[in-house]
C-alpha cells in the first residue's frame, strides 16, 4: 500500500534538510499565504504585459508570444523597463522561503520566477554563503558565448566559477529582476536556449554537480506550457531522484502525463499543508 501524501512529506522535508532533495520553486509558492505585490505565473504576467502595450488577442495568455511582440514592435528596453516595474516589489517571504533559507546543508535552490523573494529570505537570515546563478538574455549579454552569470549574496557579478564555493546556490533559469535585471521572458531569448539546452550547454556546471545523487522536489509548479516543461526536464535531467511535486487537483492532461513521464511522484494536496509538515520534520 503506497504511503499517504501528509505521511510521505516528513520524510521529504528531513530529506530536503539534509540537503539530498533540492527544492523546485514555481511562481505559485508566492500564493501561499498572502496576494503578493507582483504578477504571478506565465499567464498573470502576460496579460499584464499587454495590459500596458497592444497585443494582439491570440497571443494575450503566452507570455512568451506577447513579450516578443512587443519587444520586436517597441524594443526590448521596453521590455525590460516593464519588467523592472513589475517585479521592483519584492514580496515579504512567507514559511516556504524562510524554512528553505534557514537549511545551511541545502546545496541548490531552483527558482523559476523574476522575483527576488527568495533572495531576500537567505539576506534576512544573515547568511553570506550563498549566491544566485541565473540566466541571462542573449539581448543583456555582455558577451557572446555567456549563457548565465553569477551574482554574489552582496549583488556583484562575479566569475562563474566563484559559485562552486557557494554553500547554497539560488539557481535561476529564467533570468531575475534583481539585482542585474537579466532575464529570459520573449521568444527570442529562448530560441538559442532550447537550441542547445539538449545537450545542457545552458545549465551551469555548478547546477549539474549538485543535482547527481540528489532528487528533487516541486513546489508551487505548474506544468501546462512546452517551455515549462522542457526547463524542469532538463535541469533535473541525471539527476539521482527521488521526484516529488505537491500540486492541486486540477492538474491538465498533459500535466499529469509529464510527471508520469518525468517519474514525478504528485501529492495532491494544498501547498501551505505540505510546507507544514515538511518543515516540522528534522533530519536524521
Amino acid at each position: 500500500m503506497l504511503d499517504s501524501p501528509a505521511s510521505l512529506l516528513g520524510g521529504i522535508g528531513a530529506e530536503m534538510a539534509a540537503g539530498n532533495l533540492i527544492p523546485f520553486l514555481g511562481p505559485d509558492v508566492l500564493n501561499m499565504e498572502a496576494e503578493p505585490p507582483v504578477p504571478v505565473g506565465a499567464r498573470a504576467l502576460a496579460l499584464l504585459l499587454a495590459s500596458r502595450v497592444g497585443v494582439p488577442g491570440r497571443i494575450k495568455q503566452n507570455l512568451w508570444h506577447a513579450a516578443q511582440y512587443i519587444e520586436t514592435h517597441k524594443h526590448r528596453v521596453t521590455v525590460d523597463k516593464l519588467m523592472a516595474e513589475f517585479f521592483k516589489p519584492v514580496p515579504p517571504p512567507n514559511a516556504l522561503y524562510t524554512w528553505l533559507a534557514g537549511l545551511p546543508k541545502l546545496p541548490l535552490i531552483v527558482d523559476t520566477w523574476y522575483d527576488g523573494t527568495m533572495r531576500a529570505a537567505l539576506t534576512a537570515q544573515g547568511r553570506e554563503d550563498w549566491g544566485q546563478v541565473q540566466g541571462c538574455s542573449k539581448a543583456r549579454r555582455i558577451d557572446g558565448g555567456v549563457w548565465y552569470r553569477a551574482v554574489g549574496a552582496d549583488g556583484s557579478t562575479v566569475p562563474d566559477e566563484v559559485a562552486e564555493g557557494w554553500r547554497t546556490i539560488l539557481y535561476k533559469p529564467h533570468g531575475a529582476a534583481q539585482p542585474t535585471g537579466d532575464i529570459l521572458v520573449s521568444d527570442s531569448d529562448y530560441v538559442e536556449v532550447l537550441t542547445d539546452i539538449d545537450i545542457q550547454t545552458p545549465i551551469p556546471q555548478a547546477v549539474k554537480d549538485r543535482r547527481s545523487g540528489r532528487g528533487f522536489v516541486f513546489l508551487g509548479c505548474r506544468f501546462y506550457d512546452q517551455i515549462l516543461r522542457t526547463f524542469a526536464r532538463q535541469i533535473t535531467k541525471r539527476s539521482g531522484g527521488p521526484r516529488y511535486a505537491v500540486v492541486p487537483e486540477d492538474l491538465t492532461r498533459n500535466e499529469l502525463r509529464f510527471l508520469e513521464l518525468e517519474g514525478i511522484t504528485p501529492l495532491f494536496m494544498p501547498l501551505a499543508e505540505a510546507v507544514a509538515l515538511m518543515s516540522a520534520a528534522r533530519p536524521d
